[in-house]
């Protein structure tokens, strides 16, 4: 009995303790500002899936010239993709289709990227929306941005 009760202690303090260092993860991304929810399918091919396959939910955060991309289900504190302003062409943008709705939050527009020859979506709120194209047109001089 006091082995049963001590092994669910220490499951249950395992528990804990990952919940804890999920939400410390996230204010640590978080501390420095300029974050926002954004699902990514990396690598998609032309004609656009609306299977909702491939997609991972995550939060990116500006960092000068990049946007760093965090997936939420991770301990790591690196980046898992980072995307310079000066490599991403936008392709045109959508409304999420069949299976999408279910797979991404419910006030999702996908962006259609192009970043180093690599195909890529993003799905963010019109707001996240707004303030990625605002970042990616305020490019410095010299820079060229294309932005369908």
């Amino acid at each position: 009995m006091i082995l049963a009760l001590t092994v669910c202690g220490i499951v249950v303090a395992l528990v804990v303790v990952g919940l804890f260092l999920f939400g410390l993860r996230r204010r640590l991304i978080q501390r420095s500002g300029g974050t926002f929810d954004c699902s990514l399918r990396w690598d998609v091919s032309e004609q656009s899936d609306a299977g909702g396959k491939g997609w991972s939910y995550g939060v990116a955060r500006y960092n000068g010239d990049r946007i760093e991309w965090f997936r939420v289900f991770s301990y790591a504190l690196r980046p898992r993709r980072v995307l310079e302003r000066s490599r991403i062409e936008v392709a045109g943008r959508r409304l999420p289709e069949g299976e999408e709705e279910l797979a991404l939050l419910s006030d999702a527009v996908i962006l259609a990227c192009v970043h180093q020859g690599t195909r890529l979506e993003l799905a963010m709120s019109e707001d996240a929306l707004t303030g990625f194209l605002a970042w990616l047109e305020a490019a410095p001089p010299g820079q060229r941005v294309n932005v369908a």
